[in-house]
């Protein structure tokens, strides 16, 4: 396992001139922790386990490497659990000047399928659309050198492990594979043995960190109370706020309340089609919407530069997901907060973040109840609102093979007959 190392430019990872120029222009140049150590090990052609927490910058640290070593007549295959993310993803490789190929459920097939004719570099797709364009014959993935799988956790979360499975078993076992995630459950260790060849694993922090300038506020609160706490917490602190609730039908009641209260707000579930949950997520990155109110289907994905604060309305169903929740702030080395409402009954999930995170919550003062079998709540009764509570915080191998030459390689064909 490569530990992390002295800070350095990107000047110092080997990467092409042209390539160093591009992203100078961008305004990229520290990598972080993941991009530095990851970077070196996907240039020299080995398989790549990287384990970071989200909001590190992982897509330039597979993106570049794709843009370094992609050769004529081979495609890179990205897979993504979400629609957001491979948006997401897009982005940015379109910045690396590479011609990509998006597709996601919600949009048309024939715009996909001129995309594929026009020979892309990369495919970005989640796994139920890619299967549909392979089941169509749409496309093949015979010329596939590299695949990436981003977020892979969460894509075996959603219940896209069999979809994960029959793809890699239609890509040529010459290519280099490179698996992203934030932790590191049994499933990916298995589909990281059946699929990877020798992988290096590059691990910048322990699975369930969190960032370091994110601070965490538990608020303990009965359920009636939740909507005025809300209020009072968006009445208190200034700046964009993103909220999680739970449900598709969750999201929605707390969005109206939000707007009743005066905020302007917007909705980001499943229940919105593609070109709803881009104009949401458009508006909110540009202030158009003070508000997000989503469900884990933002908890990766969305990359929105200053989000003041995240505010988890629901406690998450899965201890891991309070880790991307609250990695949508406190982004690239700025500071954030993070408010977690949670009702007396559900201390066992709290304890479980708690576990994950290997640290305890404080009460916040906001708190009007106490987490049944905890630690009781502090002294002070809940300040209305406009008054100012304290904020509590929260004090592999090293060998694999190597790229095939470009004598023994067979680009294949992109799309079918």
């Amino acid at each position: 396992m490569i530990q992390t190392q002295k800070a350095q430019g990107f000047n110092a990872l080997a990467l092409p001139p042209s390539l160093l120029s591009k992203i100078d222009r961008l305004g990229f140049h520290t990598p972080t922790p993941i991009q530095r150590d990851a970077i070196p090990v996907a240039l020299d052609g080995h398989d790549l386990i990287g384990i970071a927490q989200t909001g590190t910058g992982k897509t330039l640290a597979f993106g570049l490497p794709i843009a370094a070593t992609l050769r004529q007549g081979e495609i890179a295959l990205v897979l993504a659990p979400t629609r957001e993310l491979a948006l997401q993803i897009q982005e940015v490789l379109n910045q690396l000047n590479l011609r990509t190929a998006l597709l996601i459920g919600g949009a048309p097939m024939g715009k996909q399928i001129s995309q594929l004719r026009s020979r892309p570099q990369v495919i970005i797709a989640t796994p139920g659309r890619l299967i549909d364009h392979l089941e169509q014959r749409t496309m093949d993935l015979r010329a596939a050198a590299i695949v990436v799988l981003d977020e892979a956790d969460r894509m075996l979360d959603m219940g896209f492990s069999q979809a994960v499975r029959r793809i890699l078993s239609q890509v040529s076992s010459e290519r280099q594979t490179m698996l992203f995630s934030a932790t590191m459950p049994r499933e990916i260790v298995d589909l990281a043995s059946q699929y990877l060849c020798q992988p290096v694993t590059v691990q910048v922090n322990r699975p369930g960190t969190t960032a370091e300038d994110v601070e965490q506020q538990l608020v303990v609160v009965h359920h009636e109370d939740k909507a005025q706490v809300l209020g009072d917490l968006l009445d208190d602190h200034k700046g964009s706020v993103l909220v999680f609730a739970r449900t598709r039908h969750g999201a929605r009641k707390v969005a109206r309340n939000v707007h009743r209260m005066g905020h302007s707000s917007a909705e980001l579930h499943s229940d919105k089609t593609l070109v709803q949950r881009r104009a949401a997520l458009d508006g909110f990155k540009a202030g158009k919407y003070r508000v997000l109110v989503a469900t884990d289907i933002a908890a990766r994905g969305i990359d929105v530069k200053d989000i003041a604060v995240v505010i988890n309305y629901d406690v998450p169903q899965k201890a891991e997901d309070y880790v991307h929740r609250i990695g949508r702030t406190g982004r690239a080395g700025a500071s954030g907060l993070a408010i977690t409402l949670a009702t007396p009954d559900q201390h066992q999930d709290v304890r479980d973040i708690e576990r994950l995170l290997k640290s305890e919550f404080p009460l916040s003062e906001r708190s009007t109840g106490q987490l049944l079998s905890s630690k009781p709540a502090p002294a002070q009764s809940f300040r209305p609102a406009g008054m100012r509570g304290r904020k509590g915080s929260l004090s592999g191998g090293t060998s694999s093979r190597p790229r095939p030459s470009s004598s023994g390689s067979r680009p294949g064909r992109l799309f079918g007959r």
